[in-house]
């Protein structure tokens, strides 16, 4: 909502107090630079009123006056801005939840798992403008890597700082879905989705994934299963004696696991076997249902004194025209 009319140097808006000094100057000076003569009749000047060119002159200095006045207030910055509003957009509570075990590492997606998973999360949130999102990561424990955020800026940058190695290895599902419905639970959207990709089998940590599945049932929370990693064999690197090497080992993942896990929340599973496809999956997603949540919104201020300086401008210009093309034969 507009608030009106602003002014950033609102002191110089006290120069205006010269404009009627300057009228008063101008009709000073007229009086004294015009003589005044007695005559005994005036009737040989009735019917004779002033020429254009008379009345264009005395205009002139009340085009410099309107360009002074206009000067002035462009040196004031008017500004007109917008009030804080608190607005409602359609989107969704969702977290991500990422493996970031060792095994992400393995390059049967371009450069590996881990950072292709990074690549195409981060181009989904730059489709979800108005969705609250946070990340949580998780190896052989967990933790919340950003919480529920609008600002996709900070959450980006977070995502581009993660690495396998970060916490002990290890695979466990169920701490990594636990804390992710820990950040959703207190949630009042309406859409509360939680995106679990994972390339292994649960291996470790306290937290059985059913138990953590039916927690987010409870909650309401809708959990999307991705599988991660191409069928059969996939080349992992190995450090041996003599530096890192590369060997195909068997890609393991739990794919009933993350079915039943999908299935009690009312979500869906997926399996992602190379890049493509996981930003195919990606985009499914992105057509789940949206919620209504309320953000507060600001706007910036925008500057207004450019065409003031331009009018400005074109009345001194007009005024030199007329002084110096059309009316300078007057004195």
């Amino acid at each position: 909502m507009l608030t009106g009319l602003t002014f950033a140097n609102p002191g110089f808006l006290f120069l205006l107090l010269i404009i009627p000094l300057l009228i008063a100057w101008y009709f000073f000076r007229y009086r004294r630079n015009h003589a005044e003569i007695q005559v005994s009749t005036t009737d040989g000047f009735e019917g004779k009123g002033r020429s254009l060119k008379v009345i264009l002159y005395q205009a002139l200095y009340v085009l410099r006056l309107l360009a002074i006045t206009l000067v002035i207030l462009a040196l004031a910055r008017p500004q007109t801005s917008l009030s804080r509003q608190d607005v409602t957009v359609e989107g969704i509570d969702l977290v991500i939840a990422l493996d970031i075990s060792g095994s992400m590492l393995a390059m049967d997606f371009k450069p590996d798992r881990l950072e292709a998973s990074k690549e195409v999360a981060i181009e989904f949130i730059d489709g979800r403008p108005d969705d609250r999102i946070a990340l949580v990561v998780f190896s052989g424990e967990s933790f919340t890597q950003c919480p529920l955020t609008i600002d996709h800026s900070v959450l980006k940058n977070l995502f581009k700082d993660i690495r396998s190695g970060m916490i002990e290895d290890g695979t466990a599902l169920g701490d990594g879905l636990a804390t992710a419905v820990s950040r959703l639970k207190e949630s009042r959207a309406v859409s509360r989705v939680i995106i679990l990709l994972t390339d292994g089998v649960n291996n470790m940590g306290s937290i059985d994934p059913r138990s953590a599945a039916e927690i987010a049932k409870l909650f309401g929370i809708r959990i999307y299963t991705i599988g991660v990693g191409s069928m059969g064999m996939a080349p992992y690197p190995v450090q041996t004696p003599f530096g890192m090497s590369t060997q195909n080992m068997e890609v393991k993942i739990d794919e009933p696991l993350l079915q039943e896990i999908s299935a009690m929340t009312d979500g869906r599973y997926f399996r992602a076997t190379s890049n493509a496809k996981l930003r195919e999956i990606y985009r499914e997603i992105d057509q789940l249902e949206k919620s209504k949540i309320d953000v507060t919104e600001f706007k910036r201020k925008k500057d207004e004194y450019i065409p003031l300086i331009l009018i400005a401008l074109g009345l001194f210009g007009l005024e030199m025209l007329l002084r110096y093309a059309v009316l300078k034969n007057i004195p």
